[in-house]
């Protein structure tokens, strides 16, 4: 007796496109993140405002790919599930125009926007200002602080993002069939 035999529900899910693009799409977001709070928090390479705006297609990604996987199992109408699909694909592709416009500022092929410092809070007193300002980091978005295989993480990111449009795309082009 094959496993598909044995359990018709795994068989199901294994045929269930809607649910293995959503579960993927989860995973990497998942995946994802952690590597930006590792880097963040471990490795010490603190984030631009370009870096964390790009975090918010993931933080999106995660509960709605979660959500579209749980009604993919549970057989929900296939138009429910095309438009979560679709939404989690237009924002994987949102955030791969903003990765590629953020890996563009830092090999200085655009302007990047002006904002790019850090927040400065409380400065205290105005008697040691200039030995606060001192302590401030300024993390600018148009420095690469880390590089792989000369690709920044902000190319990494829209490479991410455009691998998981493509699976979205994917699941979307298999649920219509199916």
């Amino acid at each position: 007796m094959t496993s598909a035999t044995a359990h018709p529900s795994h068989a199901q899910n294994a045929a269930n496109p809607a649910l293995t693009a959503a579960s993927a799409i989860t995973l990497i977001a998942a995946a994802t993140l952690a590597g930006a709070w590792f880097f963040q928090l471990v490795l010490l390479i603190l984030p631009c405002p370009l870096c964390l705006e790009q975090r918010y297609a993931y933080y999106l990604a995660l509960p709605l790919g979660a959500l579209v996987a749980f009604l993919a199992s549970r057989q929900a109408p296939r138009p429910v599930l095309l438009v979560g699909l679709a939404l989690l694909g237009l924002a994987a592709l949102a955030n791969a125009w903003l990765g590629s416009y953020h890996a563009g500022v830092e090999w200085g092929f655009w302007q990047g926007p002006t904002d790019c410092t850090s927040p400065v809070g409380n400065l205290g007193s105005a008697g040691n200002l200039l030995e606060r300002l001192d302590t401030v980091k300024v993390v600018r978005c148009d420095e690469v602080q880390f590089r792989f295989l000369g690709i920044s993480l902000a190319g990494y990111n829209a490479l991410i993002s455009l691998l998981m449009a493509a699976i979205a795309a994917w699941g979307m082009a298999k649920t219509v069939k199916a």
